[in-house]
């Protein structure tokens, strides 16, 4: 219920941010909306698991204060992604097979950022905070069940799908292209632990580290259109 009133109160925000132009002391501010659409790169950088990244997909809105005679530009908005990554396991507890076990996780990001202009109106870096809502990891390959986990003896590919869902990241990148359309890469960076919830499930950890700990990391490559 937490993470649906979230998604509520950002495409509400969404929804009633305009194209509109006001005047404040002597500096002409527009407001604007933007759609961005891009592939992503996912990864949790740990040394509990062998991981290893895949492409998946995200998509999302912006409403973004241009205030042309500042050096920077504000934007707040929200994306949705579906990520993946691979994790090493094997078919069997004794198994000397080693095969990667394919996960898929939905995240839902709102951030606010700012936009250095580096060239007005063609060039920003941008980057800012970001608050994080994702599911648990889910198995691409439900015959996968079965598998167990390397580095640990006796840890189940199940049993490390419950991550922790809220998350603070930080994002870093930047936008090249004319005024309607842009081309984005961009960095996101976990802060907080997203394994730490698997801290609390009383897993067996036997053979392996007894402390969960990674951070996620994602690579987004995309296009950003302007209205």
């Amino acid at each position: 219920m937490q993470h649906k009133n979230l998604l509520l109160l950002v495409a509400l925000c969404l929804v009633f941010v305009t194209k509109s132009f006001s005047q404040k002391g002597n500096y002409h501010i527009t407001n604007g909306i933007s759609i961005n659409g891009a592939i992503t790169k996912f990864n949790i950088t740990t040394d509990n698991f062998t991981t290893e990244q895949v492409t998946g997909y995200l998509g999302g809105f912006l409403a973004t204060v241009d205030i042309p005679f500042r050096w920077y530009n504000i934007s707040f908005g929200m994306q949705l992604s579906e990520n993946h990554i691979n994790i090493l396991g094997r078919p069997t507890i004794i198994s000397s097979e080693n095969d990667f076990i394919e996960y898929k996780l939905f995240t839902a990001q709102v951030a606010l950022l700012g936009h250095i202009k580096v060239v007005k109106n063609y060039v920003t870096i941008d980057l800012g905070p970001m608050l994080q809502y994702n599911g648990s990891l889910e198995l691409n390959d439900t015959s996968q069940e079965a598998y167990y986990i390397n580095n640990y003896t006796n840890l189940s590919a199940t049993d490390i799908t419950d991550i922790t869902k809220f998350n603070i990241n930080g994002a870093i990148g930047a936008s090249a292209g004319l005024d309607f359309i842009k081309l984005k890469v961009q960095y996101i960076y976990g802060f907080t632990n997203i394994l730490n919830k698997l801290n609390t499930e009383n897993l067996d950890t036997s053979g392996g580290n007894k402390s969960f700990i990674g951070n996620q990391s994602m690579l987004v490559l995309g296009a950003v259109i302007s209205f």
